[in-house]
């Protein structure tokens, strides 16, 4: 990463303390595997955050907020065939992918909730599927959270930034040139980047409005 680039604050405080709070949270739940109490209060703790990130995303600003990131189908192809061609566009929000990952780890995370409660329920009671199901989804969410993490290293690698470290302070590199950066700007290409999207949607021509 070029220290010499000047930076933007993208991340607000409410969605780095949910991430890194869900993240905590979930990995020791996840080593706290036990069904007892202290596993499931981890579990809710987890899901509330969950939703508390949802509604921010509804009324906050910024590259947090729904309509900057939901990804459409057409922006998920895009972005896809540019990462195999071996350019994917740099995205100074999520891109399509990584936002694709976010919308499944929380409906992971609420399902798991969802299929813990249940499964203490008095008409589940004798019934085995409450608790398979919950054992597969904890699978599930362990999978992709190792792929987030392997993605973030590379996409770190790849575009010469620090993704992990920029989820700490709320701040990326952007365009030395860049007078007002907001959460919708980006970083032009040189030679030897990858292309960088300007208007965080342009990738994503599926996105919704």
């Amino acid at each position: 990463m070029k220290p010499s680039r000047q930076s933007v604050q993208i991340w607000d405080p409410i969605v780095r303390f949910t991430h890194w709070a869900v993240a905590a949270l979930v990995l020791w739940d996840l080593y706290e595997d036990s069904g007892g109490p202290l596993h499931r209060n981890l579990g809710y703790a987890a899901a509330c955050l969950v939703l508390v990130r949802v509604a921010w995303s509804m009324v906050g600003n910024g590259a947090g907020n729904i309509r900057e990131w939901l990804p459409g189908r057409g922006g998920v192809v895009a972005y896809v065939k540019a990462a195999i061609a071996g350019r994917p566009p740099r995205h100074l929000g999520h891109n399509p992918l990584g936002a694709l990952m976010m919308l499944v780890l929380w409906i992971l995370i609420l399902s798991l909730a969802a299929t813990g409660w249940m499964s203490r329920l008095d008409m589940f009671w004798g019934e085995d599927w409450p608790k398979e199901l919950h054992g597969i989804l904890a699978d599930a969410l362990l999978a992709l959270v190792s792929v987030h993490v392997v993605a973030a290293i590379l996409m770190s690698r790849l575009h010469r930034e620090n993704l992990i470290l920029s989820m700490v302070t709320g701040r990326k590199p952007a365009a030395p040139d860049q007078r007002k950066p907001s959460a919708g700007d980006g970083e032009p290409a040189s030679s030897s980047d990858p292309p960088a999207i300007s208007d965080p949607r342009a990738v994503s021509p599926g996105r919704r409005p």
